[in-house]
């Protein structure tokens, strides 16, 4: 778009995928912690602070952009006009941040995440001036999340977290992976199951919307039982607003690899990580809201508010286990081929055809390693 005239802002390489369609913007660089085993994100880099001054700096860019695309859209835009203004944008962007814009413009111009792994980490007084200068600069952002550690959040102090939610933070993302401390000391986590339920009672109790995730498979073959009760024991006294399933995939950037390669780490099969999902539901007595929202999970149709949907989880798992093993063979061939996006799937004649077409190729005793590499895609 050779008339869209503007400057760029920084932006980190990740953020959660719900915030697919938010505002990003790089309040920190990489991860102070940097050693989980799962995560082959940041691995070189360096974990920089970012100044308030340079923060700001690339708010008032982003806001440049905003208006531009307003502008764009006419002197009296309609949502639709702003749409197709952003979409123009988009498909002809000069640089990454003026496509962010963009996408979150095209998208309802909502919500916002501040990167990177841990924004949690910068001194409270900074943040908060970043905040509320980001609230005051786009008042339209209805909601503003970012990463933090355990570590980190169980270690603020109470009122440092409220000063952030007055401020306008809606939400923390937190990592927590794992309840269980021998599965967090596998994974090099850097926190305990302690530091997970001071942080998360701590965030609760400022007024945050937390959300948390856990790793199914994160124990593999050997603790896959401990992973899921003490999972399932932490997030009950925690209660957050949300759970996020995100089944471990392993992959060669990746620490842990080394480990499967040694045979120091087995990783567990799919049909072992629903039956780890099973014991944990089970075992989880609180009212957070589930959710799967993940291609690396193998039944997305997890998904619902605790405790009025539990049964009902309990039962698609159970529907899956009944399945006789063909069936369930190519369900999960489906699934990891991007072919199937529920249980009711397998009824889709020509879905089936296409997955029984592959699964025709592989031999038995290889599919769960071709499983394991179709899941490569998803990290």
């Amino acid at each position: 778009m050779t008339d869209f005239q503007v400057g760029s802002y920084e932006l980190g390489p990740i953020r959660p995928p719900n915030e697919a369609y938010s505002l990003l913007i790089r309040v920190t660089r990489n991860c102070p912690w940097n050693r989980c085993k799962f995560c082959p994100i940041y691995k070189n880099d360096k974990f920089q602070l970012r100044s308030v001054d340079e923060i700001k700096q690339d708010i008032s860019t982003a806001r440049a952009i905003y208006d531009k695309i307003l502008e764009l859209a006419g002197e009296s835009p309609d949502n639709d006009a702003v749409r197709e203004a952003a979409a123009r944008v988009y498909h002809d962007a000069p640089n990454d941040a003026c496509r962010n814009v963009a996408l979150w413009m095209y998208a309802g111009a909502k919500n916002a995440f501040l990167q990177d792994a841990n924004t949690l980490i910068m001194k409270t007084p900074g943040l908060v001036e970043v905040i509320r200068f980001f609230r005051e600069t786009f008042p339209c952002i209805e909601r503003v999340t970012i990463y933090a550690r355990s570590h980190t959040a169980a270690r603020k102090k109470l009122e440092e977290l409220v000063s952030l939610r007055e401020a306008g933070l809606s939400r923390l993302h937190i990592g927590m992976e794992s309840g269980s401390d021998a599965v967090l000391a596998l994974m090099d986590k850097g926190v305990t199951a302690a530091d997970h339920i001071t942080a998360g009672k701590n965030v609760k109790d400022s007024g945050i919307s937390l959300s948390e995730y856990v790793m199914p498979g994160a124990g593999g073959k050997k603790l896959w039982r401990e992973h899921a009760l003490e999972t399932a024991r932490v997030l009950n006294q925690i209660d957050p607003d949300i759970i996020r399933l995100r089944t471990l995939t392993i992959q060669p950037r990746m620490l842990l690899y080394k480990d499967v390669v040694s045979g120091d780490f087995v990783r567990s099969t799919d049909e072992e990580i629903v039956e780890e999902i099973k014991i944990f539901l089970e075992n989880l007595d609180c009212t957070s809201q589930i959710f799967s929202d993940h291609m690396m999970n193998l039944l997305p149709e997890i998904e619902g508010k605790l405790p009025d949907d539990k049964e009902r989880f309990l039962e698609i798992i159970r529907i899956f286990q009944a399945l006789p093993q063909h069936e369930r063979d190519i369900y999960k061939l489906g699934r990891r081929l991007a072919i199937y996006d529920k249980l009711k799937d397998l009824d889709d004649r020509a879905r089936r055809t296409e997955v029984e077409s592959v699964l025709s190729q592989i031999k038995p005793d290889e599919l769960d390693e071709v499983l394991f590499k179709l899941m490569e895609r998803y990290v």
